[in-house]
C-alpha cells in the first residue's frame, strides 16, 4: 500500500499536465473542480458489479457532492482501455488489471475494493457436460469468455494451466454476457465459458447448462485458485487520484456506505433499487442471482490480506507479460482512502 507526500499547488499542477499529455489523467476538469466524474463499468448489469449502480440509486454519491456519470462496455478490457485513453476517471473492473497495466508502463490502483472473491462461474452446456468436468477436459475445446484479455480469459486460462493444459491447447471465444453468452451456449459455438449472475441463473432456470466451477464465494475461490481473488473494484490512474484526492476520498465514502447497506439489507430490498430492466429473467430470479454473489463483497472495501498475492501468482502463471516481470503490488492499490470513512 502506498503513502502518500504532501504536494505543492505547482507540484501538482505539473503533475496534472503530465497526465494529461500521456492520457492518464482523463478530463482534469473533473473531479476536485466541480465537473463530473465519468467512470466505466465492464457491465453495469452484472452482479459483481452491482455496488456501481447502487450507489447511485441510493443517492450516495450526491450525499457526498460528487457528480458522477456511470458508462458501460460489456468487457472489463473494453473499460480498461476507456481509461488509459482517458475518456474516464475511473473504472468499476477487476483488480488484476492493474498489474497488467503496471508491467505495460501504466500506473493504475485499486482504491475501493468491492470484493474478495472473483463472483465468476465457470458454466458447460448440457450436450458438453459429459466430456468437460474439469479444467483438464479444456483442451480442444471453445470456452467462451467476455472480451479477449478480460478477468474471464485470465482465469480460463489459469485454471487451464493449474490443470496441466498449456493456453493454445483450447481457444476462447469473446462472447460478451447475458443473451449473447446465452445464445453462444445454445447454438453450440461454445461448448463452456466464464461468466456471472444474473447470466448463471438464467442458464440454470433455462436449463441449458451446469456449474462446472463456482467462484462466487471466498471458500469457492481458495478452492479454485488457492486462495483470496480481490477482484471487483473502483481503480483510477495514479496521477489522477494524487489530483483529486477530494474527490477520490468523496468516492470512497460513497461506495463504501452502498457495501455497508449491501450487508444489512435482503437480495430483494438490494433487487429492489436496481433498475427494472436489468431482472431479465424475473424479479424473482434476479435477486436468487444478488443472493448467490453477495458471498464476494466486502463490507468496507479494504483490500483483503494476501489478495494481491494470490492475484499475482494466477497472472504470472499463464501470462508471458507478468512471467518474468517485477510487478510492485503495493503500488497496484491503496486502502487510504476507504480507512478515512465515516
Amino acid at each position: 500500500m502506498r503513502t502518500h507526500l504532501r504536494m505543492s499547488a505547482a507540484a501538482v499542477s505539473a503533475l496534472l499536465a503530465l497526465s494529461t499529455l500521456t492520457a492518464c489523467g482523463g478530463d482534469s476538469s473533473a473531479g476536485d473542480s466541480g465537473g463530473k466524474v465519468k467512470i466505466m463499468v465492464g457491465g453495469l448489469d452484472k452482479v459483481i458489479y452491482l455496488p456501481a449502480m447502487l450507489t447511485q440509486k441510493l443517492g450516495y454519491f450526491s450525499e457526498e457532492g460528487v457528480e458522477v456519470q456511470l458508462l458501460t462496455e460489456p468487457a472489463g478490457v473494453q473499460a480498461t482501455t476507456s481509461l488509459v485513453s482517458g475518456d474516464v476517471q475511473g473504472v468499476v473492473g477487476f483488480y488484476d488489471h492493474t498489474l497488467d497495466l503496471q508491467v505495460k508502463g501504466k500506473q493504475v490502483e485499486s482504491v475501493v475494493q468491492f470484493s474478495h472473491a472473483p463472483g465468476e462461474v465457470e458454466v458447460v452446456s448440457n450436450k458438453a457436460a459429459a466430456g468437460l468436468t474439469s479444467p483438464k477436459d479444456f483442451k480442444g475445446k471453445k470456452l467462451g469468455v467476455t472480451g479477449l484479455g478480460s478477468s474471464t480469459d485470465f482465469l480460463t486460462k489459469y485454471l487451464a494451466v493449474n490443470d496441466g493444459v498449456s493456453t493454445d491447447e483450447f481457444s476462447t471465444v469473446a462472447v460478451g454476457a447475458g443473451q449473447t453468452f446465452i445464445s453462444a451456449l445454445q447454438q453450440g459455438s461454445i461448448e463452456g465459458g466464464m461468466t456471472t449472475d444474473p447470466t448463471v441463473a438464467q442458464i440454470l432456470d433455462k436449463k441449458l447448462g451446469k456449474v462446472l466451477i463456482d467462484m462466487r464465494t471466498p471458500e469457492g475461490s481458495k478452492q479454485a485458485l488457492g486462495g483470496p481473488y480481490p477482484s471487483s473494484s473502483l481503480y483510477m490512474n495514479t496521477d489522477w487520484v494524487n489530483g483529486h484526492r477530494e474527490t477520490v476520498q468523496k468516492l470512497a465514502n460513497a461506495f463504501v456506505k452502498t457495501l455497508r447497506w449491501m450487508a444489512s439489507h435482503s437480495p430483494e430490498e438490494i433487487a429492489a433499487k436496481m433498475p427494472a430492466d436489468y431482472a431479465q429473467g424475473g424479479k424473482e430470479l434476479y435477486a436468487q442471482s444478488i443472493r448467490s454473489t453477495l458471498p464476494m463483497f466486502t463490507t468496507d472495501g479494504v483490500m483483503p490480506a494476501d489478495g494481491p498475492e494470490t492475484v499475482e501468482r494466477v497472472l504470472k502463471a499463464f501470462n508471458p507479460n507478468l512471467k518474468n516481470a517485477k510487478v510492485d503490488l503495493e503500488k497496484t492499490y491503496t486502502t487510504e482512502f476507504v480507512k478515512k470513512t465515516g
